[in-house]
């Protein structure tokens, strides 16, 4: 007996922060399963690159949109945008985040804005715009981090942001189950990309000794949009190396 398919085939996704990094991997594990993927980034011209490069060896499509996710106007428009080509959207990825490390005492207000609005109000403003717009049975993915399950030192305000992640994922998994919509949230640990250097890592905390790549994470992220897992919702889903064990 074999199980369920990893298969997005006819799934319209939408993927923030999707011009590079984690966000780019997973869009690109989205075509590769058969989605149409949205990249929404504010760095347009990258996400427009990505999506090219996906589009020319995927079995899906991907084409890119500009969006900062902490505009509430944005989100409508993008989303608005998205109904009307094609008839309605299937899965969220709120993966758009900023990570700024140091001492709170230190840390401008600048820096603590910007890591609010991006990683938390960004989260809840896409959850919003999901739950006005997302057709019944879809999934809503939140990227959190192993810092949103324990405190890390010197990262007080992004560790608060993914804390929060989690409290939106599990709130609107109880909400909107009753619309067949299921949402999730997955807490990587260290990632091989531009927001992570090796410095900033305990390696003998992590039983893998290694930071995981992109792919190996968009993996669980494509799993959990698909209908593979169609009862899960409301988890918390490491990929972490064992660092949290």
């Amino acid at each position: 007996m074999t199980g369920p398919v990893i298969d997005l085939t006819g799934k319209v996704a939408l993927v923030s922060g999707a011009a590079g990094g984690l966000g780019a991997a997973v869009a690109e594990a989205f075509a590769a399963a058969g989605a149409r993927v949205v990249l929404a980034d504010t760095d347009h011209a990258g996400a427009t690159r990505t999506a090219d490069r996906i589009a020319a060896r995927s079995a899906g499509t991907a084409e890119a949109v500009e969006l900062d996710v902490r505009d509430a106007t944005a989100w409508e428009r993008v989303t608005t945008s998205i109904r009307e080509r094609h008839g309605s959207w299937d899965v969220l990825v709120n993966n758009a985040g900023v990570y700024r490390k140091g001492p709170i005492a230190e840390m401008a207000d600048d820096e603590i804005d910007l890591v609010l609005d991006v990683n938390l109000r960004g989260t809840v403003l896409g959850t919003r715009a999901a739950a006005r717009s997302m057709a019944d049975g879809g999934a809503i993915v939140n990227i959190s981090s192993t810092a949103g399950l324990a405190g890390h030192r010197h990262a007080l305000v992004y560790s608060a942001t993914k804390f929060g992640v989690r409290g939106v994922t599990r709130s609107a998994a109880l909400e909107l189950g009753e619309r067949g919509i299921r949402v999730n949230a997955v807490c990587p640990g260290p990632i091989e990309t531009p927001m992570m250097r090796a410095d900033q890592v305990d390696w003998s905390a992590v039983p893998l000794s290694r930071a995981a790549a992109p792919r190996e994470v968009a993996a669980l992220v494509t799993y959990l949009a698909s209908d593979a897992a169609a009862y899960c919702t409301g988890g918390d889903h490491t990929v972490d190396g064992g660092l949290s064990a």
